[in-house]
């Protein structure tokens, strides 16, 4: 005879917490991935990534400190702890993503960059959504009375 232990709930969000970890991960990996390989083009300067800047108005020096910062962004998304440096680093890919899209199609050049551009983008909010919580900001979003924003705290008694 089979006997479950287990109450159905528990085995249910068990599992849901594994697939939130799975889909963490398959969204940060390719984040982590572009961010860090596309860094470390944009250092290097290669051919392809200066030529594509310099036709989208930027200038090349513009790379270095862009590449350095994704190389940065990249490492804060992967060390443990950190959540507000985590915080940073999905703020700082999102505008990348979006500030790239937004000068591919106002310049009109390379347009089949955006499809891709949109999927980073998607991938960061996705990482930044299914985050565990050892990788949140104490608070998140929603802060209130009590909860140590500066609006609810009490004033000192001495």
């Amino acid at each position: 005879m089979n006997t479950v232990t287990q109450q159905p709930g528990l085995a249910s969000s068990h599992r849901s917490a594994r697939y939130r970890m799975a889909g963490y991960w398959l969204a940060t990996i390719p984040v982590v991935a572009e961010l860090g390989l596309g860094g470390i083009w944009d250092i290097t300067r290669i051919p392809y990534v200066r030529d594509l800047v310099t036709h989208l108005g930027y200038p090349t020096y513009f790379l270095v400190l862009l590449g350095t910062w994704k190389v940065l962004g990249a490492v804060a998304l992967l060390v443990p702890g950190r959540a507000l440096l985590k915080e940073w680093a999905y703020a700082g890919a999102f505008f990348t993503y979006t500030g790239a899209m937004v000068s591919h199609l106002t310049t009109g050049y390379d347009l089949g960059e955006v499809g891709l551009l949109a999927v980073m983008t998607v991938l960061t909010v996705l990482s930044w959504a299914l985050r565990p919580a050892s990788r949140r900001t104490a608070g998140g979003w929603h802060r209130g009375p009590g909860d140590g924003s500066p609006a609810g705290r009490s004033p000192r008694r001495s």
